[in-house]
């Protein structure tokens, strides 16, 4: 790391006694992991289902970075010159602060709708993912109907409707886990220009051993997506924390 950039860095001898010496400073309890470099650390978060908070530093400027994932999903970003803010975010990270409440205490920091929904709940996070998959649909894919005819399709399909939607190289997959922890449940891949859908078991791209059918109509793919749902599928659920 340069010295002119990080010259409290340096002299701490490390990203982790760093930020140690500041929460010090700030009067505020964090455990800090180190790693061999010094030059990027984690925040133990102490609430289930966050994991550490990953903090870093950038090379050509003064900028440390976070990054918060929570089970599979990416929830939180973000960066800043300021290293007592960064001590700030790992305590509100690590005693589970709702993310609207961190970005209003630190507004360097990021987050995407379908984190903020999933740090509500699974179920407002598959709610999200299907409005964004369908807008995504209309606006980004008007040469595309066949994708926006699946989509619909399999919306009304209720045992599909709890799963969490996602698109893949415009194969449209069904996951049974909230963040991308598990692969899914099934596969619907549209076929441009042709009317027809694949509906597999796996997002391989050409089907093969994979492949249950291919029928005429996106109501027919959904239905028989529908019923290639396992049983003990659903609704999507967030998947347990990570050993």
């Amino acid at each position: 790391m340069d010295p002119a950039f990080y010259p409290d860095v340096v002299a701490a001898g490390g990203l982790a006694a760093a930020l140690e010496r500041m929460s010090a400073e700030l009067g505020l309890d964090i455990a800090v992991m180190p790693d061999d470099s010094g030059r990027t650390a984690s925040i133990e978060a102490r609430v289930p289902g966050r994991e550490a908070l990953d903090v870093y530093l950038e090379d050509d400027c003064r900028f440390i970075g976070v990054d918060g994932w929570s089970r599979g999903l990416a929830m939180i970003a973000g960066g800043t010159e300021d290293l007592g803010d960064i001590v700030r975010a790992g305590v509100a990270w690590g005693s589970g602060q709702r993310l609207p409440d961190m970005r209003e205490l630190l507004p360097w920091l990021t987050c995407g709708e379908l984190a903020e929904a999933a740090d509500r709940g699974a179920a407002e996070a598959v709610d999200v993912a299907w409005r964004r998959l369908r807008e995504w649909g209309e606006e980004e894919l008007p040469g595309f109907p066949e994708f926006g005819a699946a989509v619909e399709a399999a919306q009304v399909r209720p045992r599909l409707r709890q799963l969490l939607p996602f698109s893949s190289m415009w194969r449209l997959g069904f996951r049974p886990s909230v963040g991308h922890v598990l692969g899914p449940a099934v596969v619907i891949v549209p076929v441009r220009g042709s009317g027809t859908y694949r509906v597999q078991r796996t997002l391989d791209c050409e089907g093969g051993g994979d492949l249950i059918a291919e029928v005429g109509s996106a109501a027919e793919a959904a239905a028989l997506a529908e019923a290639h749902v396992p049983a003990d599928l659903g609704p999507a659920v967030f998947e347990p924390d990570r050993p």
